[in-house]
């Protein structure tokens, strides 16, 4: 990956919505299940800035405000760059 963020933003690989439901069966979603306008909330972290005030690290699993960030598309792959105070909590 190219980018390295500055400051106290932080770069994520948004996860991608489930297509069937977490049940044993493995019942799959058709497409008029999910709402299209929504967008993940969550997202592995790939790079941090510079900044003493990040609470994050590489490779944690974070949700974000819903409607933060910017999406950028680098060598074919999506990521949003957001703030750190849009960072809502660290999935353990």
């Amino acid at each position: 990956m190219n980018i390295k963020p500055l400051r106290d933003n932080i770069v994520i690989i948004p996860k991608e919505a489930d297509e069937k439901t977490k049940t044993d069966t493995g019942i799959y979603l058709p497409d008029t299940a999910s709402n299209e306008n929504e967008k993940p909330q969550m997202g592995e972290v790939v790079a941090v800035g510079d900044s003493d005030d990040i609470s994050v690290s590489k490779s944690d699993l974070v949700i974000y405000n819903k409607y933060s960030g910017t999406e950028v598309s680098v060598d074919g792959k999506e990521y949003l760059i957001v703030k750190n105070e849009d960072i809502l909590a660290i999935v353990k």
